[in-house]
């Protein structure tokens, strides 16, 4: 292995990481050699992560927290600082989308949001990773190094009807995380983020949905197939390591080409 590229002695926490892309990363950077602990809305789904990253043979923690809610997330800050002695690396993974418009469209079915929707979408998107970046912030400054990665998404670069909400909270995330970049940057702080695409878990769909997922990104994606989870842990392992030192403030597509066609 490159030595720039080795995660062994790594303390990272990934939020939002019971399933999807946050897993996959989690499993990606036990291989590299990480200790990772995982939150999840749930026990059963934080404790099933936090096993399979024990079987690659590192240290993990499996947790309960609401990455949207201020007090759930200083309460982990305090948990995993207290528990490991220290983090190095930071990945706020929460997201969720809906599918509707601003307001009712004429001749058409669906209802507009409510601001409880947008609030909802906003915060999932986008609050979580300041309040994620607020909580850890302090132990990063005092010690004057840390990283943090932010999963936005490909619709930070490209607009879809219906889906506003989303688009907008993932557009401000790469703002975000450019602002906070800047911000941190002379105290050794590196702050940047990854857009997936089309990036599906197969244990959380039928086979047969997830064929036709397949299929319709034949005609959808240039490089003609879904993304698969562990790709996504790929380039945070990049992120993470030694190798991206001099990286701050980027955004990284990993879309097939989506998001320029």
């Amino acid at each position: 292995m490159l030595p720039e590229y080795d995660l062994r002695g790594k303390r990272v926490l990934i939020t939002g990481a019971g399933r999807g892309i946050g897993k996959g990363i989690a499993l990606v950077l036990a291989e590299a050699g990480a200790d990772v602990a995982v939150t999840a809305l749930t026990e059963a789904n934080a404790r099933k992560v936090a096993e399979e990253v024990r079987r690659l043979g590192r240290a993990s923690l499996g947790l309960v927290a609401d990455a949207t809610r201020q007090e759930d997330m200083d309460r982990l800050a305090q948990h995993i600082l207290g528990e490991w002695g220290g983090l190095d690396v930071l990945i706020n993974c929460v997201g969720d989308a809906i599918q509707k418009p601003v307001v009712a469209l004429p001749g058409r079915p669906e209802p507009g949001m409510t601001l409880a929707d947008w609030h909802a979408i906003v915060d999932i998107n986008l609050t979580e990773a300041f309040l994620g970046c607020r909580a850890f912030g302090p132990y990063f400054l005092q010690r004057r190094k840390g990283n943090v990665i932010n999963i936005s998404s490909f619709a930070a670069f490209q607009a879809s009807p219906f889906r506003s909400a989303y688009d907008a909270a993932k557009a401000g995330l790469t703002q975000f995380t450019r602002s906070l970049a800047l911000e941190w940057a002379s105290y050794g702080i590196r702050v940047n983020a990854i857009a997936p695409g089309l990036f599906p878990d197969p244990e959380q769909l039928p086979p047969e949905e997830y064929r036709r997922r397949q299929e319709r990104a034949r005609q959808q994606v240039p490089l003609g197939r879904l993304g698969a989870l562990r790709e996504v842990g790929l380039l945070a392992v990049y992120l993470a390591s030694d190798a991206s030192a001099y990286v701050t403030g980027q955004t990284f597509v990993i879309d097939g080409g989506m998001s320029i066609a």
